[in-house]
């Protein structure tokens, strides 16, 4: 039975966990739209992400879930009625008739109107409210949707190739039984949505880790932008420069992060994993490695992408992870499956089994990548003054704001799950997922035809 007022973590999270319990959403009709020739955003990633999740056996650790379609009633619960409403309706071989409406809720190039639009919208946003409901009702100790993780929607309106904003509406299942809720966002942009969702607010605590300046979208997340009202101080904005390296943002990550968890004492963490920010990404400028270079992991300072994944799980809080951007599509698929495995406390071979995908991971399929070679434009005293004054920041607020007890509302909709079910049964009918494959998305190096799509 759950409980009808909010519930200390300590009650049921122990600060040791013998094994956690991980619950993964994976729908394989999220990889068959297409935002077009000429756009960066492929969804087909998460086709190649699942399959080499399977060619790695972790499925075989994990409970495997397909989402429910979000309804539109659920989805309105940020988003306001009238932008669902249009996204339910709209179709490309209508969009010429609304134009107007198209131009009021942003949506155009960098949010085109394509084919299975909303269920696309449904199936990622149904998964991420999913994750947390299992959460809130102590079915695991860490959800897992790839799919999810689109933090640049705003309430009434598309932005950065987001349309609904995932991330919100799990955030506000996990606020219905956690009084204060920590987001962390590593994608190489700003997590505007989700900061502004909550900026007049102290339940949440938004952590975002970002490329900021030269008019790199969306603009914003200056180090000075840290809330308002009751909010002021819960919103952290950690700013960087090109070229970031990991030993410079794992350091970095763990200094803040440590002080955060410290100071706010969350009850639930959620965790965007955007995969922009590692080296080689299409539309990134960062320098970071999927887990660090052969050197850093002899001497055990594991460092990269994956290690603020595994810095993270050791709070031992429950942990709601979604995916995000990143348009390089192999090195997304990589980097989503080591962390698979990093939340499942499993070491991945470098070498890749053989998958459905495995043409994309050539010539050496190797899982791990390399740093990058961009200029660190990112100076040691640069790093510092950022840390210091996020720092300050957080000595401003109170520890621990509390919550006044109150009824927890009822879910819309609670999935039902079998807890007899064989995981291994569950896992039949994700294996026999269609497999798609789209001429127009193989990639030739520089010759891509999406190779000069920069500007989000």
């Amino acid at each position: 039975m759950r409980s009808s007022s909010f519930v200390a973590k300590a009650d049921y999270y122990p600060k040791m966990r013998s094994k956690d319990k991980i619950s993964y959403f994976y729908d394989g009709d999220v990889g068959s739209v297409y935002f077009g020739p000429n756009h960066p955003m492929k969804p087909h990633r998460l086709c190649m992400t699942h399959h080499l999740v399977l060619s790695y056996d972790l499925h075989k650790k994990m409970e495997i879930y397909r989402p429910h379609k979000a309804y539109p009633v659920e989805l309105a619960q940020f988003h306001s009625a009238d932008y669902v409403e249009f996204l339910h309706r709209i179709t490309p071989d209508k969009q010429h008739l609304f134009m107007s409406d198209m131009a009021k809720y942003n949506l155009g190039e960098d949010c085109p109107v394509f084919d299975n639009l909303f269920e696309f919208c449904q199936i990622y946003a149904g998964g991420t409210i999913d994750a947390a409901r299992r959460l809130n009702n102590q079915l695991c100790d860490i959800a897992i949707n790839w799919a999810g993780g689109l933090h640049h929607a705003k309430k009434c309106g598309a932005s950065g190739f987001c349309y609904i904003n995932d991330l919100v509406l799990g955030i506000l299942e996990l606020l219905k039984y956690h009084a204060r809720v920590l987001y962390i966002d590593i994608d190489v942009h700003h997590g505007d949505g989700v900061e502004e969702a909550f900026f007049f607010t102290d339940r949440v605590m938004t952590v975002s880790f970002h490329k900021y300046g030269d008019r790199f979208f969306p603009g914003t997340g200056d180090v000075k932008e840290i809330g308002e009202r009751e909010g002021k101080y819960y919103a952290i904005n950690v700013p960087l420069k090109d070229g970031i390296d990991d030993a410079s943002f794992a350091r970095l990550f763990k200094t803040i992060i440590s002080k955060v968890v410290e100071f706010y004492q969350p009850g639930v963490i959620v965790l965007q994993c955007g995969a922009d920010s590692l080296a080689g990404d299409r539309l990134g400028c960062f320098n970071l490695s999927i887990d660090g270079n052969i050197f850093v992991l002899i001497m055990l300072q594991l460092t990269g992408h994956a290690e603020c994944v595994r810095f993270v799980k050791k709070f031992n809080l429950p942990l709601l992870v979604t995916g995000g951007g990143g348009y390089t599509k192999e090195n997304v698929a990589r980097c989503w499956t080591l962390e698979t495995g990093v939340l499942l406390d499993t070491d991945l071979p470098n070498e890749i089994p053989d998958n459905e995908y495995i043409k994309y991971f050539g010539p050496d399929c190797s899982l791990r990548i390399p740093n990058g070679h961009i200029e660190n434009l990112n100076s040691k005293s640069y790093l510092t003054a950022i840390k210091m004054q996020v720092l300050e920041n957080l000595r401003c607020i109170q520890h621990a704001p509390s919550v006044q007890m109150q009824e927890v509302p009822p879910d819309f909709y609670i999935p039902d799950f079998d807890e007899d079910e064989n995981p291994d049964e569950r896992i039949n009918q994700h294996t026999q997922d269609k497999v798609i494959q789209r001429d127009d998305e193989y990639y030739d190096g520089d010759h891509d035809n999406d190779h000069n799509m920069n500007d989000v």
